[in-house]
């Protein structure tokens, strides 16, 4: 019997030989159906989770660029904003160096035309008083003639001297 048995090395016999093959055939079932089972949605599940954080990234940068735009737009209308208000600015004094300068044209004319007025008022009062002078002179010379006249002459030389006296000074001196 001891040819009959032989020694194996960690009493190895086709039974455990047996055994351990199925054990293997079993986990390699066992590792498809966890596969399956498990690591199939797990290994979904985390690729879902990385195109979803990849899309977040993506729209992230799609919002940042966009922002980006945004931005650069708005600084844009405000540099134009500022500049229509230069320009409003710059026509308002412009309008209002106009105003100033007709204004004071007006004016000038207003100076002008009320020192015109006054020169002829006060030409018509040098006139006036130079009548009035004349006027005077002629009474005063009339009233003179008269006492001499009167003292020395009598009606009909008289007469003759008045008539004589108007046709000397004339029209002229009633004209003016």
């Amino acid at each position: 019997m001891l040819l009959l048995e032989q020694t194996f090395l960690f009493n190895l016999d086709a039974q455990l030989i047996f055994d351990a093959i199925l054990l293997a055939i079993a986990v390699f079932f066992l590792f498809l159906l966890m596969s399956y089972l498990l690591f199939n949605p797990a290994r979904k599940l985390l690729s879902d989770r990385k195109e979803r954080i990849a899309s977040d990234i993506s729209s992230a940068k799609d919002d940042r660029e966009s922002a980006a735009a945004l931005k650069a737009e708005y600084e844009a209308k405000l540099k134009e904003v500022d500049k229509e208000a230069e320009t409003i600015l710059a026509e308002a004094r412009q309008k209002e160096l106009k105003n100033e300068a007709r204004i004071v044209e007006e004016a000038k004319e207003e100076a002008s035309r009320i020192i015109k007025q006054a020169k002829e008022e006060a030409e018509l009062e040098k006139k006036h008083a130079m009548d009035d002078m004349k006027q005077e002179m002629i009474t005063v010379a009339s009233m003179m003639a008269q006492k001499v006249i009167a003292a020395s002459i009598d009606a009909k030389i008289q007469s003759t001297l008045v008539d004589e006296t108007l046709r000397e000074m004339g029209e002229s001196t009633w004209l003016s």
